[in-house]
């Protein structure tokens, strides 16, 4: 391991990226914007582990298992942005960072889209950048851990 580690989570259907809603979501696949973030990550002397789950369950069950073990979470939650109460439960309980992230602006969005159950508990929110935010996201958490 190079340094502290990042979790980075991505909700529900995210692994349809570059295929879903192309116009909205851009045509960068998941994997483009892990490795992103991974690059960004790599210049600030840390480390990205990535996960992706249809399940709120099982993001619930990665941010239990990181607390004590990673220094940051950035989670992109897809679909659970507007209703993923028992993820925002578990991210109450992790003491470090915690980055949201949106390819698109859901303000700009359906009404429906506006409203955010993870933003009360993450640290900050980057929305409306597309790919660029994997990268502001990573950018923020190593200057809110001193790794800039």
């Amino acid at each position: 391991m190079s340094g502290p580690l990042i979790l980075l989570l991505s909700g529900p259907n995210l692994q349809l990226l570059g295929q879903r809603e192309p116009a909205v979501y851009g045509r960068a696949t998941l994997d483009d914007h892990v490795q992103t973030a991974a690059e960004a990550a790599a210049l600030c002397g840390l480390e990205v582990e990535h996960h992706q789950s249809d399940h709120e369950a099982r993001l619930v069950e990665l941010v239990h298992g990181a607390r004590g073990r990673v220094a940051a979470v950035i989670v992109n939650p897809g679909a659970l942005t507007h209703y993923g109460w028992s993820l925002h439960d578990a991210l109450v309980t992790f003491e470090g960072p915690v980055i949201e992230v949106h390819l698109s602006n859901p303000e700009a969005r359906e009404a429906w889209r506006r409203t955010s159950v993870i933003a009360p508990v993450a640290t900050g929110t980057i929305a409306g950048l597309g790919g660029l935010g994997y990268r502001l996201a990573v950018e923020a958490v190593a200057s809110l851990l001193g790794r800039t």
